[in-house]
């Protein structure tokens, strides 16, 4: 588990569900990452992290707000699957939209990658998105990455045409994270 002033990063539980579901079939918070998810669909994504965590003993955590322990999203590290941050330490996030705007994302996305150079031998963090996720580009320039524009690919796993799949990449290292 992973504290900030604010939030609190764990595993998942079998109550998260449905509040993630909420999150991932949300219209807004999905229009830069791919189609609303089904109740199924989020199940899936949410064993999948999990079994990350196992694997590898970090992944996407649960992110609860603090004050009234309500799931917000999720925040955290797993080793990239695509593209450039194809083993690489990726950390990534989703909140809800009505969470939008409260520095949440940043403060999150902050403790993952302090936790990740505290506890990882990884010389970098990575983090990609959608080219036009202005949002999260936002986030990781706020945590001082820097944009590796040579590093543009196409999302392998999003189909030709589709609006979402060119994507861009931002990295910081350690000795640049140290600096902070």
């Amino acid at each position: 588990m992973i504290e900030t002033r604010r939030l609190v990063l764990r595993a998942w539980r079998a109550e998260d569900l449905q509040p993630f579901h909420a999150i991932c079939s949300d219209p807004q918070v999905m229009a830069t990452l791919g189609p609303p998810l089904s109740l199924d669909e989020t199940a899936a994504l949410i064993a999948r992290v999990e079994a990350q965590d196992a694997e590898h003993g970090h992944t996407f955590w649960a992110l609860e707000h603090k004050v009234d322990a309500q799931l917000i999203g999720w925040c955290g590290v797993i080793r990239g699957n695509a593209g450039p941050v194809d083993g690489k330490a990726e950390i990534g996030w989703r909140l809800a939209s009505h969470c939008w705007g409260s520095g949440y994302a940043t403060e999150a996305a902050r403790a993952s990658v302090s936790w990740l150079f505290a506890n990882l031998p990884d010389d970098a963090a990575w983090a990609i998105t959608s080219e036009g996720n202005h949002r999260s580009r936002a986030v990781m320039e706020r945590l001082g990455m820097s944009y590796q524009q040579d590093l543009d690919f196409d999302h392998p796993r999003i189909a030709d045409g589709d609006p979402l799949r060119q994507h861009v990449t931002y990295s910081i290292s350690r000795e640049a994270w140290g600096r902070k």
